[in-house]
């Protein structure tokens, strides 16, 4: 494969950069406009929660789909049909007259979002095939999550403060459109070897999971977890969970290869994602209510509260980045869960004042931007290390399905909890998720582990071993004997080429 030199590359993190700015930016800045739209568009809380939760349950049913659609046809292509989408959905989300029209325009928004985050993963992937690089650009890449931590608030809270909460929909479509522009004129075009079928079933499959059970945890509170329409939802999730596992295992090219998660680090790196998020999204619903619902706060001055929390989101990115390029994913993930839980268990007694200290507020959010600001290189590198590079866009597909299924999940939870009026017990779930990540940290992620992404099959390739220098499966897998003095490296490393 034609390695693009440096300056190009930087161009092609710099363009991959933009996409993730404009998915994240748009999440931050909207939930600082939520009690705006819940007064504007006289919604209720699961309305609020339909709004973040219709769009992130589209985007995790499609992000697979996406990922190989992308591998099979061209990632520059599938690239900019999303950037398309998402940037004249973005633009239909302004103009939206009720709560039920802002839904169906997010839902349009995820389906172009869809097309972003795994893709521009895969382009990186390819761009950056050397381990220490490829981490240290996801570092960068994770970096622009936290910018969008750091300066989502804030723009949102003046936004919405001065313009209403509508021009937060406004800001993605400049971004959108740069983002399209430069992907034409500095991305390669890019596509797996061969070509993989789609899977149409398994897709559908994988929609009704995510669907019904969502529906059931947002609605449940209201309508009763025995009522018809609940319990076929719950039945509908678990048949479809039940039907998905077995027909992917006996597919050739499945959607979801269930190999995988045979994988300790790969299992573990995805349910990393699924309970970082959780808290993520919880946390983010719980605080936008809470700072200006019970205190009473502006936009803008509910925005600056959050800063702590979104400086930290932005300095420590790059540097986990750097840790797992030189010591592999442990470390991080082990001050993201302790992190995430210190701030959990913090926001219960912080919280429990009617006039909080705000030094204690502040270390809260700090904490929890400590946490999130660890996360997510250990969890894309530990995804993608020791897979071929032709299965990265479904690969990376997956942690990011694991992401979004994750802050679904926990918007959907937290705002049940909320909406009953148990806001301690909020907190504590967020708690929860934090030393499930720390737990998950100690047991699943190494440097090397017998259990490694490598040792898996992965899109027809039988079980071998990952190389230890450039952790990539190949169909013979490390050669040991005169061809390869070095066991567990494969022969092109060991002989230099």
């Amino acid at each position: 494969m034609h390695r693009p030199r440096h300056g190009r590359r930087t161009l092609v993190l710099a363009v991959c950069c933009l996409s993730v700015l404009l998915v994240s930016l748009d999440t931050t800045i909207l939930n600082v406009a939520l009690p705006s739209m819940q007064q504007d568009l006289h919604s209720s809380v699961s309305g609020l929660q339909w709004t973040l939760d219709a769009y992130t349950i589209v985007l995790a049913a499609l992000l697979t789909l996406a990922g190989s659609t992308a591998d099979r046809v061209g990632r520059r292509r599938i690239f900019q049909l999303g950037l398309v989408l998402f940037t004249a959905a973005s633009a239909l989300c302004s103009l939206a007259p009720t709560t039920g029209w802002l839904v169906v325009f997010r839902m349009v928004q995820a389906v172009g979002g869809s097309m972003l985050t795994p893709v521009a993963m895969a382009i990186l992937t390819n761009t950056f095939p050397e381990p220490r690089e490829r981490a240290r650009a996801i570092g960068v890449w994770g970096g622009v999550v936290g910018i969008s931590m750091a300066a989502g608030p804030v723009i949102g809270g003046v936004l919405v403060q001065s313009v209403g909460w509508r021009s937060v929909f406004w800001l993605n479509v400049p971004i959108g459109l740069a983002a399209l522009v430069l992907t034409a004129l500095f991305v390669p075009e890019s596509r797996a070897a061969r070509a993989r079928r789609a899977d149409p079933v398994g897709q559908l499959l994988v929609i009704v999971l995510l669907g019904a059970l969502t529906y059931a945890v947002i609605e449940a509170p209201g309508k009763g977890w025995t009522s018809p329409l609940i319990v076929a939802c719950l039945i509908a999730a678990a048949g479809a969970l039940g039907g998905l596992v077995p027909y992917e295992r006996r597919r050739a090219e499945p959607l979801i290869d269930p190999r995988l998660f045979r994988s300790a680090p790969f299992s573990g790196a995805t349910l990393t994602a699924l309970f970082a998020f959780a808290a993520l999204g919880g946390f983010l619903f719980a605080n936008a209510l809470y700072l200006q619902g019970e205190l009473g706060l502006s936009p803008l001055e509910a925005g600056l509260r959050m800063l702590p929390m979104a400086v930290l989101s932005l300095v420590c990115p790059p540097l986990s980045g750097r840790i797992v390029g030189s010591r592999g994913p442990r470390v991080p993930l082990l001050i993201a869960g302790a992190g995430i839980t210190a701030s959990g268990v913090l926001a219960v007694l912080v919280t429990r004042s009617a006039h909080p200290s705000y030094v204690l507020l502040a270390l809260t959010y700090a904490l929890f931007g400590l946490g999130f600001g660890f996360v997510n290189a250990p969890i894309t590198d530990t995804a993608v290390a020791g897979l071929p590079r032709d299965r990265a866009g479904v690969a990376a597909a997956v942690a990011a399905t694991s992401r979004q299924v994750g802050s679904a999940i926990g918007i959907a939870v937290i705002g049940a909890v909320v909406a009953a009026g148990a806001r301690t017990a909020a907190w504590w779930i967020i708690a929860g998720c934090g030393l499930a990540v720390l737990a998950l940290s100690a047991v699943t992620a190494g440097r090397r582990s017998p259990g490694g992404a490598g040792r898996v099959a992965a899109g027809g390739l039988r079980a071998v071993n990952a190389c230890s220098a450039c952790r990539q499966v190949s169909p013979g897998g490390p050669q040991p004997g005169p061809a390869n003095r070095i066991p567990d490296q494969c022969v092109s490393c060991v002989r230099g080429t």
